[in-house]
């Protein structure tokens, strides 16, 4: 039997139904294609705006400058300077006192600060760089105690016995005296013989005991200081300022043999000289005139410094300092800043005093 030459509705219905299939699959096909196609460009337009993002923050960074770092702090002598073992809080400009005193004359520079704490009570040009005279000792004997036990004996030079100003002016040339007395009359009578011979004995010369003060004081973030001498003899280049000399004031009675030697008002000791004995006083008005709780410190007088002094006490547990530089009567100002700090500021008794003489 012969196929017949036309489709059966069957046939034509099966073909129709494949045909739309076909038809499908193409527009399935086609749409996939135009899909795949529209997320590459896509992707193509991000990855663009990445590398445009990427080289204008290249190029905004190759065209701003870069910052440089600040330059380290450097002390007078062009050393880094050091952070403090003491942060001294209240100093303002202008001058912001807790404790205000009518001085008539008032010393050109100065400072009352808590020795403990470093809370400023009072200031007057607290960082004007100026000269210090025998405050200079103070650095000395810092290095000294660091540097030498106190039965060290120290080989006493011309160079020692022939300095001139104040002297121990007993210093047995050729022979050798212990540290601990060359302290005490390094700190007592201010002699700029002790220091000479510390200086040779802890350093080998005085001038590389010089550049270990400097080094010390920047260390020390000593920032208005320089020194060119142990003695402060000489001015000429031989500078500090109230903030500064209040910090080593710190320093220095954090020494157990500084404070002990700083509060003596008298002492004898064992020497190489005829007697075998060296008596020596202290030239501290607040010691000399016995101010109730006086632990110290140090004297200095040239005429381009005038009359100095850092002068420490304590009472009921409260230690305070004061500094005045180029002052007429050292002693009585610096009596009358302590009294106003213990009794005004921290609420201590009055305690009577006895008299001290103007000018002291």
């Amino acid at each position: 039997m012969s196929t017949p030459p036309f489709m059966t509705p069957d046939q034509s219905r099966r073909r129709r139904t494949l045909a739309a299939r076909r038809r499908h699959r193409r527009r399935l096909a086609a749409l996939g294609a135009l899909g795949l196609a529209v997320l590459a460009a896509i992707f193509g337009a991000m990855a663009l705006a990445s590398r445009s993002r990427s080289e204008q923050r290249h190029s905004a960074r190759a065209a701003t400058p870069v910052k440089a770092r600040p330059a380290p702090a450097l002390s007078p002598a062009g050393l880094v300077l050091g952070r403090p073992p003491l942060a001294l809080t209240g100093i303002a400009d202008p001058p912001q006192a807790t404790v205000r005193i009518p001085f008539h004359s008032p010393p050109r520079e100065g400072l009352l600060f808590n020795l403990s704490t470093g809370q400023v009570l009072w200031q007057r040009n607290a960082f004007k760089r100026v000269s210090i005279a025998s405050l200079t000792k103070m650095m000395t004997a810092l290095l000294a105690v660091q540097s030498a036990p106190p039965d060290a004996g120290v080989l006493v030079t011309r160079q020692a016995v022939d300095m001139a100003g104040s002297k121990v002016g007993v210093l047995p040339l050729h022979r050798h005296v212990p540290v601990e007395s060359l302290l005490y009359g390094l700190l007592l009578p201010s002699g700029n013989d002790a220091a000479v011979a510390l200086a040779q004995h802890v350093a080998g010369s005085v001038s590389r005991f010089v550049q270990r003060m400097n080094a010390e004081a920047a260390k020390l973030g000593m920032g208005c200081t320089r020194y060119s001498s142990p003695s402060g003899y000489y001015d000429q280049g031989n500078f500090s300022c109230a903030a500064d000399l209040a910090l080593l004031a710190h320093v220095d009675l954090e020494q157990p043999r500084i404070a002990r030697i700083a509060r003596t008002y008298s002492a004898v000791l064992p020497f190489p000289i005829k007697g075998r004995k060296l008596y020596l006083y202290n030239n501290n008005p607040l010691l000399i005139y016995k101010y109730p709780g006086a632990t110290g410190l140090k004297t200095g007088y040239t005429e381009a410094a005038g009359r100095c002094l850092v002068a420490t006490a304590e009472r009921h547990g409260v230690r305070l300092g004061v500094v005045v530089l180029h002052s007429g009567d050292p002693g009585i100002q610096a009596r009358q800043l302590l009294d106003a700090g213990f009794q005004d500021v921290y609420h201590l008794p009055h305690v009577p005093e006895p008299p001290m003489p103007a000018g002291a």
